[in-house]
């Protein structure tokens, strides 16, 4: 049986023919799928190249999130290494406030009202400073634990550290109005006539307790209050004549006899160093003075122990 046969004429610009070529039905199917399979793997070519191409652009992207996390992930961790400097200076300040006010306790002789418990909890201990470089090497998540409760008793320290100035504070406050209170300066210019303690009555010669100091001065000199109170009594006493009691709280009290006229009313408060009278001779007196007072809880005491000046 004879194959079929294909012919194939190849004509000039004329039309008539140069070349004959024949080719069998078998052939032309094996050429045809020859040219379909470059077909498809040209194809397949050029889906690889795009594909690749879609998958470098993909990947550019990618790189480029990774590196902005990488540097979002370094300035973090350099955020916590300056927490951590932070956390370990505001320790060391704190303690060494606790050191300044224990100096100011021993210099001043108060009792530490916090000496069972230290600044940091009992017994005292400062909790071991934070290793800063840790942040930078790993992603320690124990040093965030330690932070965080580094924090808390720094949140403590500092509050118990406030509770203790502001005790100290009360103090010195109760000592400078004590000390306002403290009839600390001479009440007249002049000097001393009689002094406080046992002597010899100008009057009947018999032995007799002066319960204050007698001060010769002018007649009409100022008289001024030698410390902060409120005028109690302001009048005439019987033989002390007129007279002015202060009252200084704390106990103290101070009475100013003799006076020639008062310049304060009762219960009016005064402030060391205003004038309350003028030097006189009234009640039972020798000449123009001073009978000058100081009582603790009700008892006489010696003035001269209590002026500074």
């Amino acid at each position: 049986m004879m194959r079929k046969k294909f012919s194939f004429y190849i004509l000039s610009n004329t039309g008539s023919p140069i070349k004959r070529t024949a080719a069998s039905y078998s052939s032309l199917m094996a050429m045809g799928a020859a040219g379909a399979a470059f077909l498809v793997f040209f194809c397949y070519i050029i889906y690889g190249y795009f594909n690749l191409k879609s998958v470098s652009v993909d990947t550019g992207m990618l790189q480029r999130e990774i590196q902005a996390q990488k540097t979002e992930i370094e300035g973090q961790r350099r955020q916590i290494e300056r927490f951590t400097r932070d956390i370990n200076s505001l320790k060391g300040k704190l303690a060494d406030l606790k050191k300044f006010e224990k100096k100011i306790r021993i210099i001043a002789n108060i009792e530490d009202v916090d000496k069972q418990d230290g600044l940091f909890g009992i017994g005292g201990s400062i909790p071991e400073d934070l290793d800063p470089k840790i942040a930078l090497r790993e992603n320690n998540e124990s040093l965030l634990r330690e932070m965080h409760s580094q924090t808390s008793h720094l949140k403590i320290a500092s509050t118990r550290q406030e509770e203790d100035f502001e005790s100290l504070l009360k103090h010195f406050e109760k000592q400078r109005n004590l000390l306002a209170s403290t009839p600390a300066i001479w009440p007249v210019k002049g000097w001393v006539t009689s002094k406080f303690g046992y002597r010899k009555s100008p009057y009947t010669d018999l032995r007799e307790f002066h319960k204050g100091l007698d001060i010769a001065a002018r007649k009409g000199a100022p008289i001024i209050s030698s410390a902060n109170g409120v005028v109690s009594f302001a009048g005439r006493k019987g033989l002390l004549g007129k007279v002015v009691v202060i009252d200084h709280g704390h106990g103290m009290v101070t009475r100013y006899a003799h006076t020639d006229k008062i310049l304060v009313k009762r219960f009016q408060k005064v402030k060391r160093g205003d004038v309350i009278a003028l030097v006189g001779n009234t009640g039972r007196s020798t000449g123009p003075h001073l009978h000058y007072e100081v009582h603790l809880n009700g008892v006489p005491v010696n003035p001269h122990k209590y002026i500074m000046n």
